[in-house]
């Protein structure tokens, strides 16, 4: 039947103990969570497995809970190490990272699913670097974009539920890309996520363990329950506390799923709340104990590079499936070989614009069977993941900006917002045309959807996401996520910057507005050079650039340099009356 599974967990040595954890690993859970809360202030400023011994216990699951109970092995100590993952540009050296125009827009076709597929013992569902995409943008109309949790979880909804298949989710990880206070509730609320979709396995990607410890454990590792995420060389404060690998039994067949952190992002670790170990090391010990297992099929988790991927592969070649985060952009459409091995290479893409469906099938000659899948519009939103957004939302605005770390910063040039209203002063008529573009109502856009869009997923507000607000006020960098002095700070401390104003595109523009009204006294090459400053000239890109920072690839797929001219006529306005 469809969402039954069984987890190999051995009985916990005595560093599983309750007297071991309520004496040992709590206060170290305490003693970081201390250490996340001061990160936290300091920043509103600026793979269970089975292990040889002992013999096995089988724990059943309900019939369609889909929600296996985790393994977790006794594993050996390692000596602790340095954590704390440093900001990381996202082109680290070694994680293959998307060039910067890859959109989200559909192709025109894509293959017909599961063409000619038998029915399959049970197929292994694929995903990883969300990269804090948890929901597409659509702001330019989610038809135009892919990916999202509400989307990911309806398509394996359909795979269990029409089609019958027993479906083992797994994640090859990175679920959020930056630090902060909003992606550790982003993280928060994906771990929940998978959870609820019935994941078997996690692995721990080199941006998630950007967020502290404290916090990362907590969301990991939730009380009376058992984690979902594994990592063969890394663990979180004590080896114990994260599973080296796990052994997941469905369709009646027993997978080992092993999951790897390349030594690209491990090396980069710093601090002592994290044990880490090199990649190779951990990887061969751990494959001779899953091994013991007898399993039908092998899996590996590579979060690395598409290069170290193979290496580690070829280095250890125990696996039927290798899932790999390296490679950029969209994932091929079949699975590759690795040479020296009998391992397929599959790759997740970014941004969770697609997953990857493996089926297992009693047929030697094609045992593995692969089919990517675009999470487009065509999948309806799950209503438990509505929920869940909604509930990330709620949390956002109970924060509130400066708790969640949206500190203001001065703007470049000096100066200061002074609001849309300001500039109609001189510029009536470019106020004019302003006032009948979407612009003049791209904050009641956060509050409230218009009448052709309304859905559950519209109808969460998201006035108080720094990530939405961005490009949806005036007075904030469109692309780090902060307000600038006296920018945009709320509806009611700020009204007269809501929407997307002049100043966003123009600058802001006190010190223009203070010489052209007289109050300030200056001369006739200050008052001209100031005007000079506000202008924005079609030549040469300049104005497309600017509206590049908000109609990039991720909001805005249908934006480039050949569709400018389309976009300029819809907003077009005078300069001065």
């Amino acid at each position: 039947m469809p969402g039954q599974f069984v987890i190999y967990q051995p009985e916990a040595p005595a560093k599983e103990t309750a007297a071991y954890r309520v004496t040992t690993i709590w206060p170290l859970l305490l003693a970081a969570l201390a250490v996340a809360y001061t990160s936290c202030f300091c920043l509103t400023l600026l793979s269970a497995g089975c292990g040889a011994t002992p013999p096995p216990v089988i724990k059943p699951v309900p019939k369609g809970s889909g929600t296996p109970t985790v393994t977790q092995p006794g594993a050996t100590l390692t000596t602790p190490g340095p954590n704390q993952v440093p900001p990381q540009d996202p082109g680290t050296p070694g994680e293959d990272r998307p060039p910067t125009d890859t959109t989200a827009k559909a192709p025109a076709t894509e293959p017909e699913l599961f063409k000619a597929w038998p029915q399959p013992k049970l197929v292994l569902f694929l995903s990883g670097q969300q990269m804090g995409y948890i929901e597409p943008c659509g702001c330019t109309g989610l038809a135009n974009q892919k990916g999202g949790l509400a989307r990911r979880a309806s398509l394996i909804r359909e795979l269990r539920e029409k089609r019958g298949w027993e479906v083992v989710p797994v994640d090859v990880g990175s679920q959020i890309k930056r630090y902060g206070k909003q992606s550790e509730i982003k993280f928060q609320k994906t771990a929940d996520a998978l959870r609820k979709m019935g994941y078997q396995a996690v692995a721990l990607g080199a941006d998630d363990l950007k967020l502290t410890p404290g916090d990362l454990l907590a969301a990991t590792n939730p009380d009376e329950k058992s984690s979902i995420f594994t990592s063969v060389n890394v663990a979180l404060l004590d080896r114990n506390l994260t599973p080296r690998f796990r052994v997941v039994e469905a369709g009646g067949k027993k997978i080992g799923i092993i999951a790897v952190l390349g030594d690209e992002a491990e090396k980069k670790l710093k601090g002592d709340e994290v044990v880490h170990e090199a990649a190779l090391a951990a990887l061969t010990k751990a494959s001779a104990e899953v091994q013991e297992q007898k399993c039908d099929l092998y899996v590996l988790l590579a979060h690395a590079s598409l290069e170290d991927t193979q290496k580690l592969a070829q280095a250890v070649p125990i696996f039927d499936l290798v899932v790999t985060a390296g490679g950029v952009g969209e994932p091929t459409h079949e699975l590759e070989t690795i040479k020296e091995t009998k391992a397929l290479l599959a790759q997740v893409g970014t941004k969770g614009m697609y997953a990857g469906v493996v089926g297992f099938f009693d047929d030697t000659k094609q045992p593995l069977r692969y089919q990517r899948i675009p999470l487009t519009s065509q999948y309806e939103d799950d209503a438990d993941m509505i929920k869940l957004l909604a509930e990330y939302q709620t949390q956002l605005e109970q924060m509130g900006l400066a708790e969640l770390g949206a500190t203001e910063l001065v703007h470049a040039s000096g100066h200061q917002y002074v609001g849309t209203a300001k500039c109609g002063e001189c510029h009536t008529k470019a106020l004019a045309a302003w006032e009948k573009t979407p612009h003049a109502h791209a904050t009641d856009s956060l509050q409230k959807p218009p009448k052709e869009a309304v859905t559950a997923r519209t109808q969460i507000p998201r006035h108080h996401d720094p990530e939405c607000l961005s490009c949806h006020v005036t007075g904030w960098d469109p692309q780090k996520f902060y307000p600038y002095k006296t920018g945009y700070l709320g509806l009611e401390k700020t009204p007269l910057l809501t929407h997307n104003g002049c100043e966003n595109c123009h600058g802001p523009g006190s010190a223009h507005a203070a010489a052209e009204s007289g109050d300030a006294k200056i001369g006739h090459d200050e008052i001209k050079k100031l005007r000079d400053q506000m202008k924005l000239p079609l030549a040469g890109g300049v104005a497309e650039a600017r509206c590049a920072l908000c109609h990039d690839g991720d909001n805005d797929p249908d934006f480039s340099d050949k569709t400018f001219q389309k976009y300029w006529k819809q907003i077009e306005h005078p300069g001065k009356d």
